[in-house]
């Protein structure tokens, strides 16, 4: 894989970055697409939210177990948003703002500034609220708001 571009991100260190539960990702930035790839942008700004598939940089090696802050206790590494997995790739929902040639304006970033981009794709979900299962994080939610 090659990247097709890279973020441009006021989060230049991994501390910048909000994490746990209720986290808000509002970070504004830009996708900045590589001009040979800019044609493939066509129609997108009909869009209002894209999944960014991008590649973490800073890490090496993986645990197949990770315990979030948010959590008593340590999760399958797929079954949280780990950044220690055995594939260093990542998935975010970016709400699009405007786009300006092979310039995508976005909010709701939460990579580093100079993370490659490997793929943009719509955000599509046919999956009703009501059948989605959170599993453990609905759980951890659960017992932050009883504890306020």
């Amino acid at each position: 894989m090659r990247p097709i571009g890279h973020v441009r991100s006021p989060h230049v260190k991994h501390t910048d970055v909000p994490k746990g539960l209720g986290a808000k990702h509002v970070a504004e930035g830009k996708i900045v697409v590589e001009p040979e790839y800019e044609q493939g942008l066509t129609d997108i700004e009909g869009m209002s939210h894209l999944f960014i598939i991008w590649a973490f940089s800073e890490l090496e090696g993986f645990s197949l177990l990770a315990h979030p802050p948010s959590s008593e206790r340590s999760h399958g590494v797929f079954a949280t948003r780990s950044p220690r997995r055995p594939n260093p790739i990542g998935l975010t929902v970016v709400q699009l703002l405007a786009r300006e040639g092979n310039v995508l304006h976005v909010r709701g970033l939460d990579m580093l500034d100079g993370t490659s981009v490997l793929d943009i794709k719509p955000y599509l979900s046919s999956v009703p609220p009501k059948e989605l299962r959170r599993g453990w994080l609905d759980e951890a939610e659960a017992r932050q708001g009883s504890a306020s």
